[in-house]
C-alpha cells in the first residue's frame, strides 16, 4: 500500500511508539488519526504532524466502538465521498512488572482489556470496510514478551502472545481479500513504558533503542506487505531458538535471566 494519501488510525499515539508512528506516517503523506488517553500530549503530537487528535479510552467497555465511530467521522471530513480507514495500527498497550501474587485483579483486567480485547474489537469493527473495498492493512504492535515470555511479566506476556496469534489467525482469514495483517515485535524501546509499568528497565543489555525504529517497521509492513518484523532484527534469532530448541532457550533464560 502507498502511505501517501492513505487514512491511518494509530492508537496509543500520545507518546512513545505511537507518537513516533504518527510522525513517520504523516511525514510519508498519510492522513493520520491519532488516538490516545492523554489529551494534552495527543494534541501536541497532532499539532506538530498535522494529524487529527481523537481522545479515546480503550480501557472503557465502549471505548473501541466509540473510537471506531469517531475515526470514521474524522475520515469523512477528510474524504467526504468515501470515508474509510486504510491503515489501522493497534499500538495502545499498558504494562505491569512484578510477581504474579502482587498484581491486583483490577490491573489484570486492565492489561487484558487494553492489550488484547480492545484491539480485537477495534479490528472487528474496522476490517469489514477494508474487505468491502478490497484494500487495507492492520498492524499489531506486539512485544518480544509475547513471543518468548519474560520473567516477572506473566500477564503482560500473555496478552501480547494472544495479540500475536490473533493477528496470525486473522491473516489467514483475510487472505485473498486484499487486506494485509502484520505484527511488529519490539524489544526494549526507549519510551515511558517502563516507568509506567511500575518498574524501570534496569539492564545494561540489550540497550533500549529509539521508538522511531519501531515506527519505521510499521511503515515497512504497510509499504512492503510484510507479515512479521522484529525490532531490532537480531531478536528473530531468539524467537527462532525459542521455537526450535525450547529446552535450550529455557535453560539460558533461567541462567541469565530474561526480565527487564
Amino acid at each position: 500500500m502507498r502511505l501517501d494519501g492513505a487514512v491511518a488510525l494509530v492508537t496509543g499515539a500520545s507518546s512513545g511508539i505511537g507518537a513516533a508512528t504518527v510522525r513517520h506516517l504523516a511525514g510519508a503523506g498519510a492522513h493520520v488519526l491519532a488516538a490516545g488517553r492523554d489529551e494534552t500530549r495527543l494534541r501536541a503530537v497532532a499539532e506538530t504532524t498535522g494529524g487529527v487528535p481523537i481522545p479515546a479510552d480503550l480501557s472503557a467497555a465502549d471505548g473501541p466502538a466509540e473510537l471506531a465511530e469517531a475515526a470514521l467521522r474524522a475520515a469523512a471530513r477528510l474524504r467526504r465521498a468515501d470515508p474509510h480507514i486504510d491503515i489501522l495500527v493497534n499500538n495502545a498497550g499498558v504494562g505491569w512488572a512484578g510477581p504474579l501474587a502482587d498484581i491486583t485483579s483490577g490491573k489484570v483486567s486492565e492489561l487484558v482489556t487494553v492489550n488484547l480485547t480492545a484491539p480485537i474489537e477495534l479490528t472487528r469493527l474496522l476490517t469489514p470496510g477494508m474487505v468491502s473495498r478490497g484494500q487495507g492493512r492492520v498492524v499489531f504492535v506486539s512485544s518480544i514478551a509475547g513471543w518468548t515470555g519474560v520473567r516477572g511479566e506473566a500477564v503482560y506476556s500473555a496478552t501480547k502472545a494472544g495479540l500475536t496469534y490473533f493477528a496470525e489467525s486473522l491473516g489467514y482469514e483475510l487472505s485473498g481479500h486484499g487486506v494485509g495483517v502484520s505484527v511488529v515485535v519490539p524489544g526494549v524501546i526507549d519510551t515511558p513504558f517502563f516507568d509506567r509499568r511500575g518498574l524501570p528497565y534496569g539492564r545494561k543489555r540489550p540497550a533500549p533503542i529509539p521508538a522511531e525504529r519501531v515506527a519505521s517497521a510499521v511503515a515497512s509492513c504497510v509499504e512492503r506487505d510484510r507479515d512479521v518484523v522484529f525490532v531490532p532484527g537480531w531478536m528473530r534469532v531468539a524467537a527462532w531458538m525459542h521455537g526450535a530448541w525450547p529446552g535450550a532457550f529455557r535453560m539460558l533464560a533461567m541462567r541469565f535471566g530474561n526480565g527487564g
